[in-house]
């Protein structure tokens, strides 16, 4: 199992919409990075909910309930999506500022490549960041 971060503004696109909608496509990508990543995400794997722009906070943990097709919102065929479903909210949002400040997450990439919006995550990463929410191993 690989895990990821995925990025939205919440006006756009929040963590509580996510949680009533149940289940969405994650559409809208339009950088060859991000949508490569979208390829590589296998069903199952987790990921950490990012609050972009507003908030700058790891809100929540959702999964890859399908794995990539062809972005509905686009018929340019290089576009593609994942099905993503909640998991949990985090006890604690992890805020961008305390990343920054952990000298363990210094090479993530939401520190790195602040601009991606779909990101890998390491499992060492993964681990660190769920020990700042107060939350137990997934």
């Amino acid at each position: 199992m690989a895990y990821w971060l995925l990025k939205s503004e919440p006006f756009k696109y929040s963590w509580d919409q996510l949680v009533k909608d149940k289940k969405t496509h994650w559409d809208g990508v339009r950088n060859y990075l991000a949508r490569n990543h979208l390829k590589t995400m296998k069903k199952g794997d987790k990921l950490f909910f990012y609050h972009s722009n507003e908030g700058l906070e790891i809100v929540g943990i959702a999964k890859v309930v399908k794995e990539y097709y062809q972005d509905p919102t686009t018929p340019e065929p290089a576009w593609v999506v994942v099905d993503i479903a909640p998991v949990k909210k985090l006890k604690k949002a992890v805020m961008l500022t305390q990343v920054k400040a952990e000298k363990d997450l210094q090479e993530m990439s939401l520190i790195k490549s602040m601009r991606l919006s779909v990101q890998p995550v390491r499992d060492e990463e993964w681990k660190k960041i769920l020990i700042m929410a107060g939350e137990k191993a997934m």
